[in-house]
């Protein structure tokens, strides 16, 4: 019988992800998963038996969401924070994944030294959406590093995913549409061809504020433009399709 208290500290608990009875550790006063990484973890399709790498995988969600919804073969995560990564490493230990994932603490600028060049099939990343001329920075170095580019950049990001991505090998990112142009210029500059995207929309009278984008290494140029994922019908109402998709994490 596991003993939850055994893999928590002070402040952290353990929520429930609704799927092979996985649950992630989390502190409620630090930065949790949002529908953002629900939503990728939808989008991306990973080829059976693949090696996925995860680019700043924060708590670890992406890789045990992926790892009960598909049949990839294994996940490495990497992550710079050291304390996200250590509840990154107790969740897959709670988990009893650790066979399946690889959480590592590191650098994502320096990811295909870390790991090697041309070795996974699919890089999936939830980057943070902000440079540093958009918005205010949070004042708790955590959050800001997650949310704006202190640490890394999208530049950074889509080179060291095109370095370690085989041949024809899978990009899957969640961002901000706000900053498709320069999205699509850096996709383009690292040999990352845009295959599909779908826009989510709060409202269907609403800008949309999230993206999600599949881009193939050395791929043909031609993109899918998938139809809108809306979020809520009403104030409070969530759509049939986000219900599918989020209903278990509300």
């Amino acid at each position: 019988m596991i003993d939850e208290k055994d893999f928590l500290q002070a402040g952290e608990r353990l929520d429930d992800l609704q799927i092979n009875n996985y649950k992630i550790i989390q502190h409620p006063e630090k930065f949790c998963f949002g529908m953002d990484a629900v939503l990728l973890s939808a989008f991306a399709n990973l080829r059976k038996g693949g090696n996925v790498l995860d680019l700043g995988t924060g708590t670890g969600i992406l890789p045990i969401l992926l790892a009960a919804k598909t049949d990839a073969g294994h996940f490495d995560a990497l992550e710079i924070q050291p304390e996200s990564a250590d509840m990154a490493k107790r969740s897959v230990l709670y988990n009893k994944l650790e066979n399946k994932i690889n959480i590592i603490c590191g650098d994502i600028c320096q990811a295909s030294e870390i790991f090697g060049k041309c070795i996974f099939d699919a890089v999936t990343t939830n980057p943070p959406y902000m440079n540093n001329n958009h918005g205010l920075k949070n004042p708790d170095m955590p959050k800001a590093i997650a949310r704006h580019e202190i640490l890394c950049t999208l530049d950074d990001i889509l080179r060291e995913s095109s370095l370690v991505l085989k041949e024809h090998g899978r990009l899957y990112m969640v961002h901000r549409p706000f900053r498709l142009a320069e999205i699509f210029a850096s996709l383009h500059k690292y040999r990352l061809e845009p295959k599909r995207m779908c826009l989510v929309h709060p409202f269907i009278d609403k800008e949309p504020n999230m993206v999600l984008i599949e881009a193939v290494k050395d791929g043909n140029p031609m993109i899918k433009i998938e139809p809108p994922l809306i979020v809520y019908d009403l104030p409070g109402k969530y759509t049939k399709r986000i219900l599918k998709i989020y209903g278990p994490y509300i």
